[in-house]
């Protein structure tokens, strides 16, 4: 594994597939990349499930609410329709690509309600950039 080029932002999950290490950018997206940290912290993101994963595209995690394999609120069916508590962010889009390993915010078709989803791309989608 490469090593870390900033641990203060860099998020380490242990997934059953091993771990996964996702470096932070706050220069393009600092709302969200505090977010990601304050979630992290909290513990919020402890025993959340991926819930959307599709092969040769990208893999969906983050929903703190439904997707918690560890609390009584853990429902699979729901899983993905939850955030957390904390108010949606406003929009920080930016000229970064979604090649392969890019991690983006997942949103609905409101640019303004991401929150504490996210997904790991597995393959470029340039319909994404931007």
């Amino acid at each position: 594994m490469a090593e870390i080029k900033d641990r203060e932002n860099a998020l380490i999950m242990e997934t059953t597939k091993g771990k996964v290490v996702i470096e932070l950018f706050p220069d393009l997206a600092p709302g969200h990349v505090a977010r990601i940290k304050e979630l992290a912290r909290e513990g919020a993101y402890d025993g959340v499930v991926f819930h959307r994963v599709i092969e040769g595209f990208m893999a969906q995690t983050g929903d703190v609410k439904f997707g918690n394999s560890s609390k009584p609120s853990f429902a699979p069916s729901r899983a993905g329709m939850g955030g957390s508590e904390k108010p949606d962010l406003k929009a920080e889009f930016s000229n970064a690509n979604h090649a392969r390993g890019t991690c983006s915010m997942a949103r609905s078709q409101n640019p303004n309600s991401a929150n504490s989803q996210f997904f790991i791309m597995f393959a470029p989608a340039p319909p994404l950039d931007g």
